[in-house]
């Protein structure tokens, strides 16, 4: 594990003070903060940074009655529980259950919903300077019944652009929010349909034009040739807009999992791409194969500077961030997974960047990288 001079958690699920909730007034049960985690990261006017952190509010006694409950907003009733009996769903993974009458299928519900919480911290992104709870960004339509996930923000001409996972019955889609000042977003409406997630915006135009990461999720995939090189499974792939809001995917193939040995489950994007005077910069994340979620560790690729298909640089041996237990130490009877680092935004700070991340889906890391790393 690579050590570096400033490696920090700046946001715990204590910070969050819940009666600021946007569940407040809706529901009687308790609830609590499973984690606040996975922010997206830009840099305001004033010079501060904000982190855009993902709240996830989950019951604290999800169980009763014979039945496990999950929270979902509705637009005409406000915040509701539904229960599902105990003996029809699968509830091994924490983060959800699978509703078993509809297998082959997977039909899941969540343990918590999420909202996003704007965060300020100062230009170092070592302290808080202010958390914005009048400014949270909560479901306001019926594709974000089950919450609002896993934002990232780009700074385009001035403007800011954020896009999240919007997540529903409907569909489980990315939607796409403005702000002119970093702090107030509006909704601008779904930019991807249904398992399309982790979307980024690069921080510029190629050519002239947006690009964009994406990460098309699906129940099946199919066998790759046993001599090309690449194993199946999720990919990030490449998308181009004149306009940010109509996407086209580009033909080619971008970042795919490999034959190396590695035991891959999926790959995905992790920070904004920002332009560097050797290309265009992204970290992005791999999931190992390791029990019921897997193991996250965050890698890094240079694209062209012209042509971003073009990857000049890919660095998918040593793990650029690893999950480092020394730094939720205190943190032990919350933690509920185990070796996940889930990176969410990048800043340039001079000789180094700052990194935001997301440590065990619990609560938000910074951590300096030095430039010096990212050579070709």
């Amino acid at each position: 594990m690579t050590d570096y001079a400033f490696d920090k958690i700046v946001i715990k699920p204590q910070d969050i003070d819940l009666a600021h909730s946007p569940l407040r007034g809706h529901i009687k049960e308790e609830t609590y903060v499973l984690g606040a985690f996975n922010p997206g990261m830009s840099r305001l006017p004033n010079g501060n940074l904000i982190l855009m952190v993902r709240v996830a509010e989950a019951l604290r006694q999800p169980v009763w009655s014979n039945k496990i409950h999950a929270i979902r907003c509705s637009p005409a009733k406000g915040y509701v529980l539904d229960g599902y009996p105990l003996e029809e769903v699968d509830a091994s993974d924490p983060r959800k259950f699978l509703l078993k009458r509809y297998c082959p299928v997977p039909v899941l519900a969540l343990t918590s919903i999420s909202w996003l919480l704007p965060v300020e911290l100062d230009e170092e992104g070592d302290k808080v300077v202010h958390i914005h709870y009048d400014k949270a960004v909560a479901p306001q339509a019926s594709f974000q019944e089950y919450g609002i996930e896993d934002a990232r923000i780009s700074r385009i001409d001035g403007a800011y652009y954020m896009t999240a996972c919007s997540v529903s019955s409907e569909r489980h889609c990315t939607t796409l929010y403005r702000s002119e000042d970093g702090l107030n977003y509006r909704l601008e409406g779904i930019i991807l349909d249904h398992q399309n997630k982790d979307m980024l915006l690069f921080e510029g135009k190629p050519k002239g034009k947006y690009y964009a990461l994406t990460r098309p999720l699906g129940s099946a995939f199919f066998a790759t040739s046993p001599d090309g090189g690449y194993a199946p499974g999720p990919s990030i792939n490449l998308a181009v807009s004149p306009d940010l809001l109509h996407w086209k995917p580009v033909d080619e193939p971008f970042l795919r999992p490999r034959q190396n040995g590695q035991a891959i489950l999926k790959l995905g994007g992790g920070s904004q791409p920002i332009l560097t005077p050797d290309g265009w910069l992204m970290l992005f994340h791999v999931v190992g194969k390791n029990g019921q979620v897997g193991i996250y560790t965050t890698h890094w690729a240079l694209l062209d500077k012209d042509n971003p298909v073009r990857v000049l640089k890919l660095e998918m041996g040593k793990p650029l961030l690893e999950a480092n237990p020394a730094l939720t130490a205190g943190l032990k009877e919350m933690i509920y997974l185990q070796d996940v680092v889930f990176t969410t935004g990048i800043v340039d700070a001079g000789d180094h960047y700052i990194v935001s991340s997301g440590e065990l889906d619990l609560c938000c890391r910074i951590t300096y990288i030095p430039k010096s790393v990212f050579r070709i």
